[in-house]
């Protein structure tokens, strides 16, 4: 049984119209998913109205000022989820975005990431306040073992860097370049967004279910939220779905390296993805602990200047301004260490915006919901376009959309 009940789907086409880039044309559909509630016919459209006016001229400027060759960009409001497809998966086919469109969503598989070892300290396989070598024995009694699972969860674990050294490749070296690495700061001290910190994490939590990474994705996360087209490795019966990323006039995917499952592997739909987002607004349609595992992940513990860290999503109060949202998504966050003030780890009633992005190389993903406005949005990219602009267009949508309540 899926955590999210598969809602009855209604499609509907929008428009198709040239974008201002000249020779570049931009096929809009919208699909529109009802929720198991009814819905009259009337509600249903005026909704889906208002949802693509808060849409369209956000993404299209974008897409035109930043040259991105096709987009799927997914609403929920008030349970209801709309789907807008702009654009082309691979230009040299001229292949459309549609709903089954894959992307991939590079850190954004953080917060999923993040989600199972939520889900494995719920049902008590491990406790964040463990050592990660308690359950990855390669790194046991190392001085990486200092800090905690909870560290490694939250980039605290004492400064390991965004990226391993290019050198770095291959099971063995990742595992000694572990082993040898010593911290530039105490435990909990700091926060340096890190992609060994927490693939760290990830495997620690697969290897205290008992089960290999890509396993414990695929049969317990990807499996309690319903998404049937979100993998780690895209199979034969996929692949035709699979759009290319593009790195300036080259079409690209993503390059295997240490942790890529864990940090930046996941595929998926905006449709899948927001399925996941929904959840999270709504942790109520969970059972047992996996409902348990999302509001964990839900919970602030480390102030790092305008944001507060928790596991896989950065929060924020709510309502955020623009400003304040760049502030948190800022180059100067992402790679540099900055002190933090550890917070208590418990959960919070009060108002408070939840976002991540993710990048690979040929694309660009950004998610963001707020619980007391009944609202997420999915943006996910064939292109690698600046973050800035991504929270800007999530924003205005944000705006628009609370703005013009029925």
């Amino acid at each position: 049984m899926t955590a999210i009940q598969q809602p009855r789907q209604f499609s509907h086409k929008i428009q198709t119209y040239l974008m201002p880039s000249p020779h570049r044309q931009i096929f809009l559909s919208l699909a529109c998913f009802a929720s198991s509630i009814l819905v009259s016919p009337v509600a249903f459209a005026d909704d889906a109205a208002r949802v693509s006016r808060a849409v369209e001229p956000v993404i299209a400027r974008l897409m035109a000022q930043y040259a991105v060759p096709g987009m799927a960009v997914a609403i929920s409001v008030q349970g209801r989820a709309y789907v807008s497809n702009f654009g082309v998966a691979s230009q040299e086919s001229g292949q459309p975005v549609t709903d089954s469109t894959i992307f991939e969503i590079g850190s954004l598989s953080k917060t999923l990431t993040a989600t199972l070892g939520a889900y494995a300290e719920a049902t008590g396989k491990l406790s964040f306040a463990d050592p990660a070598g308690k359950y990855v024995p390669e790194v046991r009694g190392k001085a990486i073992d200092r800090a905690t699972l909870l560290n490694f969860g939250t980039y605290t674990a004492g400064g390991l860097p965004l990226q391993f050294p290019d050198a770095v490749e291959g099971r063995k070296a990742m595992f000694d370049y572990y082993t040898d690495w010593v911290p530039t700061a105490p435990p909990g001290s700091i926060r340096q967004y890190s992609n060994p910190s927490l693939g760290l994490f990830g495997l620690a939590a697969s290897n205290s279910l008992g089960l290999g990474f890509d396993n414990a994705m695929e049969s317990i996360v990807f499996a309690a939220f319903g998404m049937t087209s979100t993998f780690i490795t895209v199979p034969e019966r996929a692949a035709n779905n699979y759009a290319w990323g593009y790195r300036g006039d080259k079409a690209v995917r993503v390059n295997p390296g240490p942790m890529d499952a864990q940090t930046y592997g996941v595929k998926t739909t905006a449709a899948d993805m927001l399925r996941f987002v929904q959840a999270n607004v709504d942790p109520s349609t969970l059972s047992g602990p996996m409902q348990k595992a999302v509001l964990m992940t839900q919970v602030g513990l480390f102030r790092v200047g305008p944001l507060v860290q928790g596991l896989g999503w950065e929060q924020y109060t709510y309502p955020t301004s623009r400003e304040w949202l760049l502030g948190g998504n800022a180059a100067e966050v992402v790679f540099k260490a900055q002190p933090v003030e550890k917070l208590p780890a418990k959960e919070s009633d009060e108002p408070r915006l939840f976002n991540k992005t993710g990048s690979t190389g040929g694309f660009g993903a950004y998610a963001l919901f707020v619980p007391t406005e009944k609202i997420g949005i999915v943006m996910l990219a064939n292109k690698n376009y600046p973050v800035p602009a991504r929270v800007e267009a999530a924003h205005a949508i944000l705006t628009a959309l609370v703005a013009n309540k029925p």
